[in-house]
């Protein structure tokens, strides 16, 4: 155990060590250039380079390389911290989005033998055909093909060899870090460094698990099983484990060649809609919806059939964040501020907000540059960004989720411009929504609602003289006991720490003066007692002058 302890310390130190060599690379070379004699030398060169020939980064940009020198696990964080206005700005964010999971393949040998040890048997005893050469490379996973010995066409992700401990590894070190952050800057634990980590770790630790992908493969098979125009591939649960997934291949063309889909004849406004309906229908209609629907993780199949893959990462959203989004598709065709205030102090969980009245002239103000538009030319991704960013100018907290939320919609309406420039999510958003409202109002929901009142009634008919009777007691016996929590910036906080500032000094001040005059009396040979006395009479008389002048002002 001892032993264990002892490596896993000595991992992270040389992790540790390798991370402060990058950091400390890019911060002196940022140093370097915001420096006057950097700036100087940056000037020659543009003087005697072409623009072309010089490589000037800018911050973000270097905040990016920097990034993807870390790492996988950085990589990734990164792509997660570039959805969230409420934590970083926008031209850090708009940086970030250009990482990519890209990576250098492991060699096929080393893949294949893991592929193996996965499976539990040789190639030649589970395929027919596997072609022995990755067929794409990412941080985490490598991707091969092959066909069983049953005839499906399949394709196979294995894991990356030690991936997982390098993960858990960055892992401890950001937490570290980000604990210290908030220790020595308080201010940070305004935007939830530690549990934005939190958060992180847990979506990275599912990634890990292609048992959780393959859980998620077979929950959108079955919610898509009566739709012909989604095909969601078969995942061979035999052959899947912890570290290998092997799933259906798809045969199909991406929807970034759009000049190939019109020359096989595909219906380009037909796809758009099957593509924007299929993940309507995840998000309004189950909550659960695929959180990153990029051209890449699409395959459009014959029939206008839209395909899926990569389901690693996923959202999943409460009834509350559902009911939002309706309740906001509403108020935006309405041009009615009013009700998207409500529903966005609703879906941050706040009651009674005093600011209210801003937020609603933010939004009125926002929604005004609409107006002249048609519902059709309207961005709703784009236009719920923009109201979202508002929000976190008001410092209210959003869920996580609708920022993924946020970003899967943008997906899709990139998704469905590339297909068919004129179509618009709007009008496609609308019969979700308000299928979505009116079920919160049908007969058995108001019903249901209705009895859950009445509930809370009795349950709090029947524990009311209880508590009562418990606080009238702990009155009586004077332990009651009151948590009052005082900002730091607070002007009471500073008269407070003053005064107990100056008490402090003065007991100090005062106890001295009396030492040394039981000193003088106890042993009148030891001079520095005299001195003692002398000085603390000075600093008393001081004090009473500095009272007196104070007083007088």
């Amino acid at each position: 155990m001892k032993i264990f302890r002892f490596y896993t310390n000595l991992m992270q130190f040389f992790r540790a060590m390798q991370i402060v060599k990058i950091l400390l690379k890019h911060a002196l070379r940022e140093w370097f250039y915001r420096s006057r004699i950097g700036r100087r030398r940056m000037r020659h060169r543009m003087r005697h380079h072409s623009k072309a020939q010089l490589e000037v980064h800018t911050t973000p940009e270097r905040v990016r390389i920097t990034i993807e020198e870390l790492g996988p696990t950085y990589i990734k964080f990164g792509q997660i911290l570039a959805d969230r206005p409420d934590m970083i700005s926008e031209r850090f964010r708009i940086e970030l989005k250009k990482l990519q999971s890209t990576a250098f393949p492991i060699e096929d040998g080393a893949a294949i033998k893991l592929i193996e040890d996965e499976l539990g048997d040789v190639i030649e005893n589970v395929f027919s055909e596997f072609d022995r050469h990755c067929l794409a490379a990412a941080s985490i996973g490598q991707v091969y093909q092959g066909r069983l010995l049953t005839g499906e066409e399949v394709v196979i992700k294995i894991q990356r060899p030690h991936i997982e401990k390098k993960i858990r590894l960055d892992l401890y070190l950001m937490h570290y870090v980000a604990k210290q952050f908030v220790k020595n800057y308080p201010e940070l634990a305004a935007i939830n460094v530690v549990g934005f980590i939190d958060e992180f770790e847990d979506k990275i630790h599912r990634e890990l698990d292609y048992n959780q992908e393959a859980g998620n493969i077979r929950r959108f098979e079955f919610m898509f099983q009566d739709d012909p125009t989604v095909h969601i591939p078969k995942v061979f649960t035999q052959y899947t484990t912890r570290r290998l997934l092997m799933m259906e291949k798809l045969n199909g063309i991406t929807p970034d060649h759009i000049g190939l889909l019109k020359k096989e004849g595909y219906d380009m406004h037909q796809l758009a809609v099957n593509g924007a309906n299929a993940l309507l229908k995840m998000i309004l209609e189950e909550g659960f919806f695929h959180a990153d629907p990029h051209p890449g993780n699409l395959f459009i199949l014959p029939g206008n059939v839209v395909g899926m893959i990569d389901f690693g990462m996923v959202g999943v959203l409460r009834p509350r964040e559902m009911n939002f989004l309706a309740q906001f598709s509403m108020g935006f065709v309405r041009h009615d501020a009013r009700s998207i205030a409500a529903a966005l102090l609703t879906l941050c969980d706040v009651k009674f907000y005093d600011r209210t009245e801003d937020l609603e002239f933010s939004l009125d103000q926002l929604i005004k540059q609409y107006r002249h538009l048609d519902i059709d030319e309207i961005d709703f991704s784009k236009v719920m960004q923009e109201c979202l960013n508002v929000v976190v100018t008001y410092q209210l907290k959003i869920p996580s989720g609708i920022f993924m939320l946020v970003k899967a919609l943008a997906s899709l309406q990139k998704f469905a411009g590339q297909l068919d420039p004129t179509i618009s999510l709007t009008p496609l958003i609308m019969p979700y929504a308000k299928k979505l409202v009116m079920q919160r109002y049908t007969p058995r929901k108001i019903a249901s609602n209705i009895y859950d009142t009445l509930m809370d009634y009795v349950t709090l008919a029947n524990t009311l003289p209880g508590s009562v009777s418990e606080i009238l007691y702990k009155l009586k016996e004077g332990t009651v006991h009151h948590q009052v929590h005082i900002d730091d910036k607070n002007p009471i906080t500073k008269v407070l720490r003053l005064i107990s500032y100056r008490l402090t000094a003065a007991l100090l001040i005062i106890g001295v003066f009396v030492g040394s005059s039981i000193m003088i009396v106890n042993t009148p040979e030891r001079p520095y007692g005299q001195f003692a006395l002398y000085f603390s009479s000075v600093l008393i008389l001081l004090l009473l002058l500095k009272v007196l002048f104070a007083r007088n002002k």
